[in-house]
């Protein structure tokens, strides 16, 4: 393995806004007289804001119009924004800083890969919104997980070539999406078919992982 880059997903790797997604899409879907719980809410890791909306469709009693959707949508986005002003420092995930310092000391590049529009407000509530040499999010792509697309705009953005990445991720779509980019990858938590895999980046080193 020749890692010179490491792309971490946020939601679920850097930070867990889990719960503040399930409880914007129960709102809304109690506000619709839609049935939602948990389990549907997992289908909806790793997917993009209109995707996720489809699936909690499913269980609606009437159609909706596209504009309709796209209001349901803005709807549940204000109601997250409004949870995710909570976050601070403290909401960072076991194990990462030590990871990401450890990175930044062997002089491995970090970069975040993530399809949310939200990104931005979420990095700077947990006070890394200048930390990464680079970030790939909702905001400048047009395909979301599984397509690669995020991923590999990351990697062009720091200039490296796809094989010297490693994508860090908590969703089964994300790993898919890695893969698709030629690019190695760490599932972490729930995640399934990483070329490695951990509980969560308090139970290792990526460095030792990689053999760094």
């Amino acid at each position: 393995m020749n890692i010179k880059a490491v792309i971490f997903d946020l939601d679920g790797v850097i930070v867990s806004t889990d719960e503040c997604h399930y409880k914007a899409w129960k709102m809304l879907a109690d506000e619709e007289g839609i049935y939602f719980d948990r389990t549907i809410n997992e289908r909806l890791r790793g997917v993009s804001r209109m995707e996720s909306l489809e699936i909690v469709l499913e269980k609606a009693q009437k159609s909706y119009t596209d504009d309709e959707k796209t209001a349901l949508a803005e709807r549940k986005n204000n109601c997250y924004k409004e949870y995710i002003k909570s976050l601070t420092p403290d909401d960072i995930l076991t194990g990462v800083m030590d990871n990401l310092e450890d990175l930044k000391a062997k002089g491995i590049k970090i970069a975040i890969g993530s399809s949310s529009k939200n990104t931005p407000i979420i990095l700077k509530q947990i006070g890394l919104d200048n930390y990464f040499d680079a970030v790939s999010d909702g905001n400048n792509i047009t395909k979301s997980k599984p397509d690669p697309e995020v991923f590999v705009k990351a990697a062009d953005m720091l200039g490296m070539p796809y094989k010297e990445c490693l994508v860090v991720e908590d969703a089964d779509a994300g790993i898919e999406a890695g893969k698709s980019a030629g690019m190695m990858t760490l599932a972490v938590n729930k995640a399934q078919g990483g070329d490695m895999a951990v509980e969560n980046l308090g139970k290792a080193k990526i460095t030792e992982l990689l053999g760094l």
